[in-house]
């Protein structure tokens, strides 16, 4: 019987999740773009600071895309292990020719390619982290804070989970009023899509244990800077060594 880690790997590397990414890209922008452009904007970068992004789980490059629009000097490392998703993101990338990169990375190994700078000036994630088992997610913190210069942010766009029935039922009926096709797409599933919703629930996490996972790690301004019902940015600083 394969772990929960083989089968998020075998979702993520099909040729169905790369059908499927391109058949949700208006809803995917639809619901998500506006939280991608405000992760680019939460980035303390001028126009003219020449900074290099780490976008982690990057995928087809949807987030690192609004950060190097926004920040006209960036140039974003996209680190990613589904070879469909990568095939997708430099078709997506091209317009960004010399400003970006692939790397091959597995999150859910803690180990990072040579090709990853040992200190970059961000990090970011976008709906992925969410997939980690708790103890991996503590693990990558860990790492990403390892990895990023001092002084510079770390920001993560993912669902959280509530054990509250009562908060659970308000957020389910405030998510189908904002896409009234939700209700049909869950009872028309394919067997391909059940297996991805039910890899999407297995590890998502609540809030607070992963902003103290965070302080664990070492960051500061640790906050949650964005949310709507059960999405959240929240993110923290690699400390200055002055503090």
């Amino acid at each position: 019987m394969s772990t929960p880690a083989e089968q998020n790997a075998a979702i993520w590397q099909s040729s169905e999740m790369a059908e499927t990414w391109v058949a949700e890209a208006e809803l995917r922008q639809r619901n998500h773009a506006a939280q991608w452009r405000f992760m680019a904007e939460l980035l303390p970068f001028g126009e003219q600071d020449a900074v290099t992004v780490l976008d982690l789980g990057a995928g087809a490059g949807d987030l690192a895309r609004a950060i190097l629009r926004a920040h006209p000097r960036s140039t974003a490392i996209l680190a990613d292990f589904s070879a469909g998703m990568l095939a997708l993101g430099e078709a997506e990338m091209a317009p960004f020719e010399g400003r970006y990169r692939y790397v091959e990375l597995d999150m859910s190994a803690a180990r990072w390619p040579e090709a990853i700078p040992a200190a970059v000036d961000a990090v970011v994630s976008s709906q992925c982290v969410h997939h980690l088992a708790d103890e991996r997610k503590k693990g990558l913190f860990a790492e990403i804070f390892g990895r990023l210069a001092p002084g510079s942010w770390y920001l993560n766009y993912d669902p959280v989970r509530t054990d509250d029935p009562v908060v659970a039922a308000l957020w389910e009926r405030a998510a189908a009023r904002d896409d009234s096709q939700a209700p049909h797409r869950r009872e028309h599933r394919t067997p391909h899509d059940q297996a991805r919703w039910e890899n999407h629930l297995r590890h998502i996490a609540p809030l607070e244990p992963q902003l103290a996972m965070l302080r664990a790690a070492g960051f500061d301004g640790v906050d949650v800077y964005w949310r709507r019902l059960d999405y959240v940015i929240f993110g923290g600083r690699r400390p200055t060594a002055g503090g």
